[in-house]
């Protein structure tokens, strides 16, 4: 069975520009354990332009890449503190059942000799 091998854009250029300059095709299919036909394709798409292209594509898609990776390094962190505040909830003091004021303090409760 044939084995699939995904190549670079720039190993692509190079082996393109290295045909153009004077190197043989069966040389280079050789040296590069690649298909002659396929590096007829790749010299096209250099000749047309279409690897330049590819190369923009391949360095916005890298930059996405490394936003995507930073973005979930943030919900990570974010997921992380969410559970750190949900344990302090549970652990922490139980809500008294009367409103208290900051400013006069708890709400004062009528003792059974006050009411004498």
């Amino acid at each position: 069975m044939a084995r699939h091998r995904s190549h670079s854009v720039a190993f692509k250029r190079q082996v393109a520009q290295e045909y153009l300059s004077g190197e043989t095709l069966h040389g280079l299919a050789k040296r590069h354990d690649l298909s002659r036909n396929l590096v007829r394709v790749w010299v096209q798409k250099y000749e047309i332009g279409v690897l330049d292209e590819d190369a923009a594509v391949a360095d916005t898609i890298q930059a996405y890449e490394a936003r995507i990776a930073a973005l979930e390094r943030l919900v990570g962190r974010q997921a992380l503190e969410l559970e750190f505040l949900k344990g302090a909830l549970r652990n922490g003091p139980l809500p008294r059942s009367r409103p208290t004021s900051v400013i006069t303090g708890p709400v004062a409760s009528a003792s059974p000799r006050d009411a004498g």
